[in-house]
């Protein structure tokens, strides 16, 4: 995975092919499967680059399909399904092995002034007071070098869980009985990612798939890398409201309504620092049970 802000803008310059047809490559890893991630980041971009100068992407949902091979290029094939004066959708389609493995739908508006208005940021700890990946291996395990390689391949992202974490889902935040699933994260891109505004929204994209899905599994007692658990994104959404860096820290406050049927649905608000709700993020996902 990449493992700085400068590998993340690498990894997300896909190459152009032809007219809406777009290539995309996968960092080296050890993973089995392409991250999800990284297939909804790079099917933005492809979609971004069809888009007219002028209009901002408002809102994406997406279908992962089937797991992606990281040994091998991902095609992005993105068709214009509407261009008016306000608004373009774009549809794109990420192949490998002559089949379909991801759906990208997005919206795009030209900016324009209207009502205004936003949930409350919650009162929470800094960033400085959250949990990384590898100290709460560290905490879970007593090991000073549980969790350095599995931190070390997502280095491009800065991770801080809030809570007195144990592992990643289990943030022990303060009771709340009408929302007992339930987790809180600062994070950000650990670099510069410059002032391209479409490079923020597709890095923000990319990290929004890392951490979501274990709000599901917080009354459960069990976490994403758990043996006992077949994980895996089904789809993703996301509604951007205003603009905000990805470089910079933002809140994922996350919930789950549900889980059930082996699948767990886990819902986001995203806030900057100042308090500005930025971005609503849903994902469903697979949270099986191994037997063995």
């Amino acid at each position: 995975m990449p493992s700085s802000a400068a590998e993340l803008v690498e990894l997300l310059d896909i190459e152009t092919l032809d007219t809406d047809l777009f290539r995309g490559r996968s960092p080296d890893t050890d993973r089995q499967r392409v991250f999800g991630g990284q297939v909804a980041a790079q099917a933005l971009i492809a979609a971004i680059r069809t888009s007219e100068e002028g209009l901002d992407v408002h809102s994406m949902h997406a279908y992962f399909l089937r797991p992606g091979d990281t040994t091998i290029p991902i095609i992005y094939d993105a068709e214009r399904i509407r261009d008016g004066r306000s608004f373009e959708t774009r549809r794109v389609v990420a192949r490998q092995h002559g089949q379909p493995i991801f759906y990208l739908t997005a919206n795009f508006q030209r900016p324009e002034e209207g009502f205004d208005h936003q949930d409350a940021m919650p009162e929470v700890p800094t960033p400085d007071e959250g949990l990384t990946f590898a100290q709460i291996a560290h905490r879970r395990t007593g090991d000073p070098d549980a969790g350095v390689e599995f931190a070390k391949e997502w280095a491009a992202l800065d991770t801080r869980y809030l809570g007195n974490s144990v592992h990643p889902g289990h943030t022990h935040l303060q009771e709340d009985t009408d929302r007992p699933a339930r987790a809180q994260v600062w994070i950000r891109v650990d670099g510069d990612l410059g002032e391209d505004p479409d490079l923020h929204v597709a890095a923000f994209t990319y990290a929004s798939d890392l951490t979501l899905l274990g709000a599901a599994l917080v009354p459960h007692d069990v976490e994403i890398g758990s043996p006992q658990l077949m994980p895996a994104s089904l789809d993703h959404t996301i509604w951007f409201h205003r603009p905000f860096r990805a470089d910079r820290w933002w809140l994922y406050d996350q919930w789950s309504p549900s889980a059930s049927g082996a699948r767990g649905l886990s819902l986001a608000r995203v806030f900057t620092e100042d308090g500005r709700l930025v971005a609503t993020v849903a994902q469903e996902g697979l949270i099986r049970q191994r037997t063995r």
